[in-house]
């Protein structure tokens, strides 16, 4: 691919400081070797007076140098001066027609010469590449943007841990695009230290450094031998190595360490234990062990600490985190300290504020999931609720705060966003409901990019695709992707998902991002096709984080995986599953939304539907409308993009096509299945047969369902391991037979149910769910309050027949510990108002609020709602002025 012999000047004055940065002259090479890959000749100069006449010109400035002012005044533009901030602009510059290529400071100079890199390499020419015929000027949505690798099997890990030209390739395309950070995250493999196999790096740091004085050591158990010292030093030289790599690209490299312990409880087959610690040198040990490391890797920005008892050490041990924090201050430069916050209280954050340095909390944004990008409204119960431990002494004495007093912070913001905060909150999207499938969906990743920044948070963190692959000694050889076709396996494993760290980091750059910066890729791999594969993924990505969002029989990623789903019977049967933390009985019906206050279980529904009353929640209903929508429109997509793609037998878009399918069987099956569990709900309490004749007929829709997903699924091998136990392994050959099981337990009981007398009464399940009538809304939420005043909200909402809607104001503060207050609304013509008291605002938090509304035919729902793209929040926010 050339453009011919195009002359390129790119000019960087030596005394522009921002310029002229490291980060700065890294991306002008990348730029420069994507311009001569199209052929063109590439000179770099310190000036314009040095180009030829014949040159086309690339002035590479911080946006507050002369050149960079002079070009934007000519064209009216007002540079940008927010951190990371980036402008495009054509202009003439010393007689010269030039493009600026601008940042605020060095990582925003990476990202507008990288736009232009990207231009190229996606198949734009050189003209077009290099040009701006409208300025584009950027500033960053998120202060935070990153992703989280994960090391966790040495099978599966260190092969890409110890690959330095992945690293290099992989590095690159986060800054291209526009992440500006990478935490890779030592200690994670296993949660709670027992019953551990695969223990390399478990307990990180006597595989990377060696503490003088302290004679400890990794012992392998299989012959008893310790980790030699070449392989620990070449662990350290490898983490020197990545983290000097991100500085050099202008991305803060965050170091995570989530496993403080050295011990491991019942596990005999552990691959290495650890020797030389007691509980006299722990502590100290660590400290030191992480200073030196610190030392050693200068390109390490920030350390991530899990501080929870699945840390190995218990929670509310502030002594000990004391003496370890002193390693990372004693490192002799500045570190952020970021604390994942489970069971995480004031005193806790106030020992981490003792260190002078930067603290942040990073808490979970959908539980250990990918879900709906607004944050939920409410936390299920079983999350506020302290935990039952059955008498599990072990991880009662660990998790004696996150498991009781402070249940609530195990999967959101909990109460950690008070105004006037001294501590950052960013949030980690956990890898339990999509891990090996393809994503992509613009609207989702621009949702997250919005609601990143709820209560003046800091942003969000992104746990890549093929996170916990192999993890709790899981790991098997063949590749992390895990294709049955060997042909399907891209080079490295990332590489699948190019797609989806595209949307991710623009979007959460810019959720209003131009199309273009995601489109560009999409029409260098697929061409014709390229629209059609866009909408194809896009619908297919809605249907996991739904299921979540709605249908979230566990928290935990080791218990609820939607994409290889274990079935959860529909019956009450003493069927074995893995999801305990669903209330009892614990069975399909019974299972919480993910956020009960936006949608309703199947038991709340039916009991709705029976008693003639509903609150204006999603029902199980819509939510199967909505995933057979999205799955139905996916499908169509792929056939046009099948049409027009030219090659289908391509790597990339059999990729695509296989897992749209999978994904899309999934949301039939999902749709069939909540069909077919409200249908046998309302039989349960009505006796009607003809409800247990729709729930028998839908559920054998989603094992037909099922069915076809393992057709499609037969690209990936036999065994799919995300952990241990029999649900995080296999594939869904496997799941077949307990759908089997369960439809033949209902179909059972419909042929034992007697043909109806007529006394029961049968709604169908279409008929139960209408939508709300058509009304159109004014609404302006309050710019902010004061803390103490009374807050007094009006939406007008006017119905296509005049006819008077009522209802109620749902309010909230900032604050998941605490539930929703309620208040009637006074009509006043169509115009509906209600008053949040100033007693409730007399509180060190912001307000969430929503409107339930009621028709007079009986039809319920609320405003605002999720909108079509369901990557809204179906609240609004005040912040305290």
């Amino acid at each position: 691919m050339s453009d011919g012999a195009i002359a390129v000047a790119v000019v960087r004055d030596p005394s522009d400081a921002v310029a002229s940065a490291g980060p700065g002259g890294w991306a002008v090479s990348e730029l420069q070797s994507a311009l001569e890959m199209r052929g063109a000749t590439v000179r770099a100069v310190g000036s314009v007076r040095e180009t030829a006449d014949a040159d086309a010109v690339v002035v590479v400035a911080g946006t507050g140098s002369a050149a960079a002012q002079t070009v934007a005044r000519a064209g009216g533009v007002t540079l940008p001066t927010e951190a990371e901030s980036l402008a495009l602009v054509s202009g003439t510059l010393e007689g010269r027609t030039v493009l600026l290529a601008a940042g605020a400071d060095p990582r925003g100079v990476v990202y507008a010469v990288l736009e232009l890199a990207d231009r190229l390499r996606n198949g734009a020419d050189v003209g077009a590449a290099l040009s701006a015929p409208s300025a584009i000027v950027e500033r960053p949505a998120n202060p935070i943007r990153g992703v989280t690798k994960l090391q966790v099997s040495d099978v599966e890990d260190l092969p890409w841990f110890h690959d330095r030209e992945g690293w290099e390739r992989y590095l690159t395309m986060l800054a291209t695009q526009r992440f500006n950070r990478i935490h890779l995250a030592f200690g994670i493999g296993h949660d709670f230290l027992r019953n551990v196999l695969d223990a390399y790096l478990l307990f990180p740091y006597p595989f990377l450094i060696d503490v003088p004085g302290e004679n400890v050591r990794a012992i392998r158990t299989s012959d008893g031998t310790p980790l030699p010292d070449e392989e620990r030093a070449k662990n350290l030289d490898t983490l020197r190595f990545i983290s000097d790599e991100a500085a050099r690209r202008g991305l803060h490299f965050q170091l995570g360490i989530w496993t403080q312990q050295y011990q491991w409880t019942e596990s005999p087959n552990a691959s290495y234990i650890t020797e030389g610690l007691s509980e006299a040198n722990h502590a100290t040990y660590c400290r030191d062990a992480l200073r030196r490391i610190l030392e050693a890797c200068p390109g390490i920005a920030g350390v991530t600490l899990r501080v929870h008892g699945e840390s190995g050490v218990p929670e509310g041990n502030y002594d000990f985190w004391r003496i370890v924090f002193k390693g990372i201050v004693a490192c002799g430069r500045p570190v952020e300290l970021d604390l994942h916050p489970k069971g995480v209280d004031r005193e806790m954050i106030d020992v981490g504020l003792e260190t002078g340095l930067q603290i942040n909390v990073s808490p979970k944004y959908t539980a250990e999931h990918l879900g709906l990008p607004g944050h939920q409204a409410a936390i299920r119960p079983t999350e506020s609720a302290p935990r039952r431990l059955d008498g599990d002494h072990f991880v009662q004495g660990l998790m004696n705060r996150s498991h009781f007093d402070l249940s609530y912070t195990r999967y959101g913001y909990a109460d950690f966003l008070e105004e006037g905060r001294t501590f950052g909150v960013y949030y980690r999207i956990w890898p339990g409901t999509q891990r090996i499938l393809l994503w992509g969906s613009p609207a989702f990743a621009a949702g997250y990019g919005r609601h990143g920044t709820i209560g003046g948070s800091l942003g969000v963190e992104l746990m890549e695709p093929l996170s916990f692959k192999g993890r709790r000694g899981s790991g098997l050889p063949g590749g992390r992707n895990a294709y049955a076709d060997e042909r399907l396996k891209p080079e490295r494993d990332w590489e699948k998902f190019t797609y989806t760290f595209r949307l991710f980091g623009r979007l959460l750059y810019n959720p209003d991002a131009d199309a273009e910066t995601w489109q560009r890729q999409l029409r260098a791999e697929f061409g014709a096709a390229a629209g059609a594969v866009e909408t194809a993924l896009a619908q297919a990505s809605r249907i996991l984080p739904l299921i979540t969002t709605a249908h979230h029989p566990s928290a935990a990623n080791n218990r609820f995986w939607p994409e290889v789903y274990t079935n959860m019977p529909i019956l009450e049967r003493d069927r074995p599953h893995p999801y305990r933390d669903t209330v009892f009985p614990r069975r399909f019906g019974t299972v919480s939304p993910h956020d009960p206050v936006t949608f309703s279980s199947i038991e709340d529904f039916a009991d709705g539907v029976v008693a003639g009353r509903s609150d204006g929640r999603y029902s199980p209903l819509r939510v199967a409308d909505w995933l057979q929508a999205s799955a139905e429109a996916a499908l169509a997509a792929l056939a046009q993009a099948e049409q027009a793609v030219g090659d289908a037998s391509t790597v990339p878009f059999r990729q695509v096509a296989v897992d749209v399918r999978i994904v899309a069987g999934l949301g039939q099956f999902f749709a069939d299945k909540l069909r077919a569990g409200v249908g046998y709900a309302l039989f349960k309490r009505t006796g009607a047969r003809d409800s247990l004749e729709e729930a028998v007929q839908a559920y054998r829709a989603a094992r037909d369902a099922w069915a076809g997903v393992v057709e499609h699924g037969k690209a990936y091998r036999d065994d799919i391991t995300v952990g241990g136990e029999a649900w995080l392994r296999g594939q869904w050959a496997d799941r077949i037979q307990a759908i089997e099981d369960d439809l033949g337990d209902m179909e059972a009981e419909l042929a034992a149910t007697p043909a109806s007398d007529g006394s029961a009464v049968h709604r169908p399940l279409a008929t139960l769910d209408p939508l709300p009538p058509a009304v159109t809304y004014a609404h302006t939420p309050p710019s902010s309050f004061r803390r103490g005043a009374a807050v007094a909200v009006a939406l007008t909402a006017r119905t296509a027949d005049g006819s008077p809607l009522t209802g109620r104001l749902h309010y909230r503060h900032l604050n998941q510990a605490e539930s929703w207050e309620a208040v009637g609304l006074e009509a006043d013509g169509s115009t509906l108002r209600a008053t949040i008291p100033g007693a409730y605002t007399d509180a060190p938090y912001s307000l969430l609020y929503l409107f339930e509304l009621h028709a007079a035919d009986g039809r319920a729902w609320r405003y605002p709602g999720l909108d079509d793209s369901l990557a809204t929040a179906p609240y609004a926010i005040v912040r305290q002025g």
